[in-house]
């Protein structure tokens, strides 16, 4: 069986870890949903109202009017590099093509930038290449799990110069089909495999639920089974490092570092940063007189 190297909250690794999951990990990625449009449609599909099939963008979830708002919110968490996401970043290539020059330009070469998509076009990953990306991460519609030659993946894989490999959800019911992928990705010069566990959204949930889905505990929105599923699928001893993500990993682990990050550049002298990242600062409510009292008291 293959060597496991255990995270917290349950999260394991194969072998090693993306390069842009080591960044991720310490919340250091600033996270750009450049758009909500999508082509593929998946019943899985987490993203909330606000973004799904929607052409907006936003940096963290603040919503970017204009560019520098991307810049301002990477620095507010002293990014070290970003997440490009959507939907689909690739149907938008200029604008995408756009957002990693910027970032490149302003931070510099080091600046680590990985993308998702579904999309397998080689001259709009080449654009992207050639643009400054150094991480690509293929997302496969799950109809083509048992036959990825159907998309092409060979010749995409052959012609990408960068980092590459293959992120999906864990999702039960398709147990089957997810080994003959993984089998199958065996074959192919890719650096890495990413499962996530499968979550509930206030989007996913009718369709989650039609096959008789439940979250795993009260305080989660993970799927019951989805991690089972990542420790019984790494005892087929991949030769492709794997690593599987929890929900919880996420959310008490990057999230809350990439919060504490921000907290530390926007907190006032008067508010104190919690161990969660959020701010606690004291109200006085008070007529003028009494707030001028009190000001005296303390000076």
């Amino acid at each position: 069986m293959e060597k496991i190297y255990k995270m917290p909250k349950k999260s394991f690794y194969t072998k090693k870890i993306a390069k842009g999951c080591k960044i991720c990990q310490k919340g250091a990625k600033l996270v750009l949903l450049i758009t909500g449009l999508c082509s593929s449609a998946c019943f899985y599909c987490p993203l909330s109202e606000k973004k799904k099939g929607k052409d907006v963008i936003y940096a963290n979830e603040k919503l970017v009017e204009k560019k520098e708002d991307i810049i301002e919110e990477a620095e507010l968490i002293d990014a070290e590099g970003a997440g490009i996401t959507g939907g689909d970043p690739l149907l938008v290539i200029d604008r995408t093509v756009d957002a990693i020059k910027m970032l490149k330009d302003y931070f510099g070469s080091a600046h680590h930038i990985h993308l998702y998509t579904s999309t397998f076009d080689i001259e709009k990953i080449k654009e992207v290449e050639k643009a400054g990306l150094d991480e690509i991460r293929f997302h496969h519609h799950t109809e083509h799990w048992k036959n990825i030659e159907k998309i092409n993946f060979g010749e995409v894989i052959k012609n990408c110069g960068i980092d590459k490999g293959v992120e999906i959800p864990l999702i039960p019911h398709l147990k089957d089909e997810t080994i003959k992928l993984l089998e199958d990705l065996q074959k192919y010069e890719i650096d890495f495999i990413n499962l996530n566990e499968l979550e509930f959204s206030v989007t996913n949930v009718d369709e989650l639920s039609k096959y008789g889905y439940v979250a795993k505990n009260d305080i989660s929105s993970a799927v019951m089974g989805s991690e089972e599923m990542a420790y019984e699928l790494v005892e087929g001893n991949f030769s492709i490092p794997i690593h599987y993500c929890s929900s919880s990993f996420k959310d008490a682990i990057q999230l809350r570092k990439r919060i504490e990050r921000r907290a530390r550049n926007v907190a006032k002298i008067y508010e104190i940063i919690t161990e969660d990242g959020t701010l606690l600062k004291g109200v006085i409510f008070a007529e003028k007189d009494k707030l001028d009292e009190i000001i005296k008291k303390f000076e």
